[in-house]
């Protein structure tokens, strides 16, 4: 070994230089390719994905968590994901997942509902549901704001999908036989339906929502007026019997029927929501304008049976008014039972003799103290109330306001709210009270004593007619006799033309007649005694004639 060559020195150089080379194995393209794929898919679907909105129900009845669908006129928008209690286990809400293109059902005035099979007023729904399951119904609001969390109802609403129309408020005393979907008539076309009723703030009265659908909505005008078609209106009453139906679907669910009176030249279309009133009937609604109530008391010191709340009040055979209570009350002094009535009457329904009244008086209606001592007036020229029997068939009575001018004057308080109005018995009363009178006028006569007299006359009359027919008559016959004996002597002795013997001839059938006549009335009298004291009857058969005397 050469020591020389293994201990010298190395001379350094450049350090060699190493390269790396990345590779990727063809086996991470697949994954890496799926990976993608999946966050795109995502992306896509978070993009894509609708809001999330929750539901209150009272109970979760129909709803199922990832089948039960949300729909729109019949189209799938959305789907329930959840259904739980709420925090405090009263309520049920249900986790909707909505489309993208449902979003706008979000707003906070729009409207859920869960549809399954109901029959109600306005019909049968929801019967696809029998075979489908039940479903959410939506509708979407207009409202610009939006909300997460809705209040579902628990009927569907009558009107959806921004139908064209108008609502309007009706106000009523109860709301009878009405629910929602009652339909409305027009001239007896449906025409609408109930969509909602309430009480009133202070609990005296309903008000009804209803809707009519366009283009009858222009048929509402400011002068319209609505009355309850519910039923069969069947009246009995003063007036006689009435019976009416708008239709046999107000007859079994019950309807609202509206009209304006014939002449209204400057009527115009209602507004939305415009308020009216909901008469009980057609009558009372088509009736001209009531005007201000007046308020009347009367007392009757007679029975009033066939007197029913709402009878008519008539005003010189003009109905202005009704009853509107009734009631028994007792008199310590006299100790009896008077009946008190109230009525109410509308003096412009007089129409024209109102106006005309108030103008020639200058009176002013708003004056309370002007209307009393106005009323008070009325009184002192025999104004009174008067029980009158309307119908004989049924018995009813009605109250009429007529003038007696030969009525007693009665004191008048003009300050009195209710004013009370004298009132004078019935004419039934009268007639009864006229009938009284007479049988206890009989009842006084000494029929006994007359009777008496008269049977003590009749025989007397007996008497006389048997002298009469025994004494008198023969001697008044023969007297004739010889009288006709002489006169026949003295018509031999003249010449057949002179005018003595016809004048004599005459004279002689004078007497032959006056002869027969007397004959005849002593057989009258003889066989009627009484036609002395009561005359010959105008109807009587005349007498046959006498037998000749030989």
């Amino acid at each position: 070994m050469n020591p020389s060559a293994t201990d010298a020195p190395s001379t350094p150089g450049p350090a060699p230089v190493r390269s790396r080379r990345f590779s990727i194995s063809l086996v991470w393209i697949v994954p890496i390719v799926a990976v993608l794929v999946g966050l795109s898919l995502v992306v896509h679907n978070l993009l894509q994905e609708g809001p999330s909105i929750t539901l209150t129900f009272k109970t979760g009845a129909g709803l199922t968590a990832n089948k039960t669908e949300v729909r729109y006129r019949n189209v799938v928008i959305g789907h329930v994901t959840d259904v739980g209690l709420s925090d405090d286990q009263r309520r049920v809400n249900a986790t909707v997942k909505l489309d993208k293109h449902a979003e706008g059902f979000t707003r906070e005035d729009s409207t859920f509902w869960v549809v399954r099979p109901r029959i109600g007023a306005g019909g049968v729904s929801g019967i696809d549901t029998l075979l489908s399951g039940d479903y959410i119904g939506a509708d979407i609001g207009q409202a610009s704001r939006r909300a997460k969390h809705f209040t579902g109802l628990e009927n569907p609403p009558a009107i959806t999908y921004g139908e064209p129309g108008k609502h309007y408020t009706l106000h009523t005393q109860d709301l009878g036989s009405l629910d929602i979907g009652s339909p409305v008539y027009y001239r007896k076309i449906p025409v609408g339906q109930v969509v909602a009723y309430a009480l009133d703030a202070d609990g005296k009265g309903v008000n009804i929502e209803v809707f009519v659908h366009a283009p009858n909505d222009a048929f509402v005008t400011e002068n319209s007026r609505f009355w309850n078609a519910s039923g069969i209106d069947l009246n009995v009453g003063a007036n006689g019997f009435s019976l009416k139906t708008e239709s046999l679907s107000a007859l079994l669910v019950g309807g609202i029927a509206f009209r304006a009176p014939d002449y209204n030249p400057d009527d115009t279309a209602a507004a939305e929501n415009h308020r009216f009133d909901l008469f009980a009937d057609q009558q009372s609604a088509l009736a001209p304008p009531a005007g201000k109530a007046q308020y009347l008391t009367l007392r009757f010191d007679q029975a009033l049976r066939g007197l029913k709340v709402d009878a008519p009040v008539e005003f010189l055979g003009m109905e202005v008014g009704r009853v509107v209570s009734i009631n028994l009350d007792f008199d310590e002094q006299l100790r009896s039972f008077p009946v008190n009535v109230g009525v109410v009457i509308y003096p412009q329904r007089l129409g024209r003799a109102h106006t005309k009244m108030l103008k020639a008086l200058k009176h002013n209606p708003e004056d309370e103290a002007a209307a009393g001592k106005l009323m008070g007036s009325f009184v002192a020229n025999g104004l009174r109330a008067q029980a009158r029997s309307g119908n004989l068939l049924t018995g009813q009575l009605f109250i009429a306001l007529d003038f007696f001018p030969k009525a007693p004057k009665v004191a008048f308080d003009e300050t009195a709210r209710p004013m009370a109005i004298p009132t004078v018995p019935g004419s039934l009363e009268l007639l009864q009270e006229q009938l009284q009178a007479m049988v206890d006028k009989i009842n006084r006569l000494p029929v006994e004593r007359i009777a008496g007299n008269l049977d003590a006359n009749l025989v007397e009359l007996r008497k006389g007619l048997a002298q009469f027919n025994s004494k008198t008559l023969p001697g008044v016959q023969s007297t004739l006799t010889d009288v006709s004996n002489t006169l026949q002597s003295a018509s031999t002795t003249l010449a057949e033309d002179s005018p003595q013997r016809e004048k004599l001839s005459q004279t002689l059938d004078e007497l032959g007649r006056m002869s027969r006549s007397l004959r005849e009335l002593s057989d009258y009298l003889g066989r009627h005694p009484e036609s002395l004291i009561r005359g010959r009857p105008a109807n009587a058969a005349p007498s046959p004639p006498a037998p000749a005397r030989q």
